[in-house]
């Protein structure tokens, strides 16, 4: 606990960037194991000694590297009591209160996002296994309407499976493609109503899968949910929206507007890592009909006593043993209530255009693309004091 402290007090005191290289950690940490073991607070002390210099500053407020949160005090604080009772979140009567406060989650959290609350939903170690998890609920439904049992009878002789992508989309949704056996082969990039409309046409009488972004992690740019959902309904596709970072912006009365429409989809995945700032991993998961994402999902055996009336979540998640990771969200959703969920993105929002703007202002500096949410694109030189000059983008 003093370690953790420490850590926390200096933060915005210490480097952001790591300054032990690979060769020094090795020479500290690469000792042979030995035969005795040692005891638990010396174990400790020479890990925080020899991993110094080489823990990056993600949770200072001078970082601003990569799509990464911090943690809020309630969720760190529910994340260490998560370890202490050490609770195996597989099925309800292994962790009673792990599951109820999961369900209670997972029902705030469609409520914030503006989701259906029929929805099921899933807490998963992030974004990329949400959509795994969306893929394969999918997967489920569009070929048990063409009476393929994916299950039972696997891909193989499986009608193929088509998959429509908008031009934006970040890779862990083609690597969750690849994880459920769909192939990055069978991908058409389209790039307006048109090009979808286009698409679905030819895959017509081929089950489908279209997915929409919500935030694209560059950009920062928003499908136009509205338009797009309905034809890919029309043609029958099963949607999916990627909403890693741009879902939460549902959560403000300001952004609302960029999300209009997305309820209709058919599954969404998003991240609580990164806009709500829990520890990590923490990725939600939601999908419109629980039928396919629990046939998906399911397992039984004689030796688990599953429940008739609780929910149990390995029902609904590809992990069997698992962290009970719903407490670090449950935690933070309390701490900020729905009007501190708003405000802190709308300040992130806030703070990403003060920040392109006075790079704006500097000498040489261009602003490429304006912040829709709180990404920006910015082009410019720096002088430095040995006259060397550095591009950054």
């Amino acid at each position: 606990m003093a370690h953790a402290l420490a850590h926390l007090e200096t933060l915005d005191t210490r480097p952001v960037a790591p300054r032990a290289d690979a060769a020094l950690l090795r020479a500290r940490l690469g000792r042979p194991l030995t035969d005795a073991g040692l005891c638990a607070e010396q174990v400790i002390d020479d890990l925080v000694r020899d991993v110094e210099g080489a823990i990056t500053g993600t949770a200072s407020g001078r970082f601003f590297g990569w799509v990464i949160g911090g943690s809020l005090p309630a969720a760190l604080a529910a994340d260490w009591l998560t370890s202490t009772w050490d609770q195996n979140a597989a099925i309800y009567q292994a962790a009673p209160a792990a599951a109820v406060v999961e369900e209670v989650a997972g029902a705030w959290l469609k409520e914030i996002l503006g989701l259906p609350a029929s929805a099921s939903f899933a807490l998963v170690t992030g974004c990329q296994m949400a959509h795994a998890t969306c893929l394969a609920a999918a997967r489920h439904a569009v070929l048990a309407n063409r009476a393929w049992d994916v299950e039972t009878r696997g891909l193989c002789g499986a009608p193929p499976i088509r998959i429509i992508a908008t031009a934006e989309r970040h890779g862990s949704f083609e690597r969750a493609v690849r994880l459920v056996g769909l192939g990055t082969g069978n991908i058409d990039y389209v790039g307006s109503v048109a090009e979808l409309e286009d698409a679905l046409k030819r895959a017509q009488g081929s089950p489908a899968i279209v997915l929409l972004q919500a935030g694209e992690v560059n950009t920062g740019e928003f499908d136009d949910f509205a338009s797009l959902i309905p034809v890919a309904k029309r043609h029958g596709a099963w949607v999916h929206v990627d909403g890693a970072f741009g879902l939460w912006a549902a959560a403000s009365p300001q952004y609302r507007h960029l999300v209009e429409g997305v309820a209709r989809a058919d599954s969404w995945a998003t991240d609580g890592h990164k806009w709500l700032n829990v520890p990590y991993d923490c990725g939600y998961a939601f999908v419109a009909d629980p039928e396919s994402h629990r046939a998906a999902m399911c397992y039984a055996a004689g030796y688990l006593p599953l429940s008739t009336e609780m929910r149990d979540q390995m029902d609904w998640t590809p992990e069997f043993s698992r962290r009970a990771r719903g407490f670090a969200t449950y935690a933070a959703l309390r701490q900020l209530g729905r009007a501190g969920v708003a405000d802190l993105v709308e300040r992130c929002c806030w703070a990403a255009r003060e920040i392109v703007a006075g790079i704006g202002r500097l000498e040489g500096a261009e602003v490429l693309a304006e912040p829709v949410i709180n990404q920006a694109w910015c082009d410019f030189w720096i002088r430095l004091a040995t006259t060397t000059v550095a591009r950054t983008r």
